[in-house]
């Protein structure tokens, strides 16, 4: 983590994470990249649906391919670049064929190294394979949740799960959230970890650089009248002072209440569910 001389009050907290070493490229493929209208919280009438949204900086849209159907088919990594629109960082590979594509970088993943998506794969970082091949105790990421569809599950910066047992046709994996599920042996991972594991470390320091990435400001409903959120009024600084506890602007409860539901047909699959 990079640290900066107090020369204001903003800069006198920021850190910010070293990404000279990682990176090579600044500029990404243009085959790969074009615009795209963001969705700044507003919808087609201009009325906010979702708060705390709008503005920031214009960002070009990064092809990342999450299919993976591209099999037996060695791959060179040319770069690791940065990507505006996710947290980890991407990687470009340059396939046997001479197609071109962006792949979710992981850690350790170098310029030059050979990476390939195949059942017969060595489990070696950037590979990937169906979960049945993977061995216990190895980190995976850009997991298949359903058969087909590609990597859904873990794909932010610096997460992995984590295989636990082969048990039949299932396999157990440990999630980021501590959730234990069991995944079909068939559906295909990648190894190793995320990238950009210092994302989550990162003070961004002013109210200035929250706006660049397009988040609008969050006004605490404490600090609102009561017309306005379930939390306001009173003198000076109150409790929230309702029974059912903290809610949102339109008085649904907030904050530790279970918004799954009972019956879901998925549950069955969870061995140990999430953190609370």
């Amino acid at each position: 983590m990079k640290k900066y001389n107090p020369t204001s009050s903003a800069r006198r907290q920021m850190e910010t994470a070293e990404y000279k070493s990682v990176l090579t490229r600044t500029e990404p493929l243009k085959s790969l990249a074009y615009g795209r209208k963001r969705d700044v919280g507003r919808n087609s009438f201009g009325r906010i649906t979702t708060r705390h949204k709008g503005g920031g900086e214009k960002r070009l849209w990064r092809e990342v391919d999450f299919l993976y159907d591209k099999r037996d088919v060695p791959a060179n990594v040319e770069s690791i670049e940065y990507d505006p629109n996710r947290s980890a960082f991407i990687a470009l590979l340059s396939y046997r064929d001479g197609e071109k594509r962006y792949i979710l970088a992981p850690q350790n993943l170098r310029v030059g190294n050979k990476v390939i998506t195949s059942e017969r794969a060595p489990v070696e970082v950037g590979n990937r394979m169906p979960l049945k091949n993977i061995p216990v105790g190895t980190f995976v990421y850009n997991v298949e949740l359903a058969e087909g569809r590609g990597a859904q599950l873990v794909r932010s910066a610096g997460a992995y799960a984590t295989v636990l047992a082969q048990e039949g046709e299932y396999t157990h994996l440990s999630f980021p959230s501590k959730e234990i599920r069991m995944v079909r042996s068939g559906n295909w991972a990648s190894v190793g970890a995320l990238s950009n594991e210092e994302h989550g470390k990162v003070i961004w320091g002013k109210a200035g650089r929250m706006r660049h990435k397009g988040v609008r400001p969050t006004v605490r409903g404490s600090a609102m009248n009561p017309v306005d959120h379930p939390h306001g009024g009173g003198e000076g600084r109150t409790l929230i002072g309702r029974r059912r506890g903290p809610a949102t602007p339109w008085g649904k409860p907030a904050r530790g209440v279970k918004t799954r539901k009972r019956n879901k047909k998925s549950s069955k699959f969870i061995l140990h569910k999430r953190r609370k």
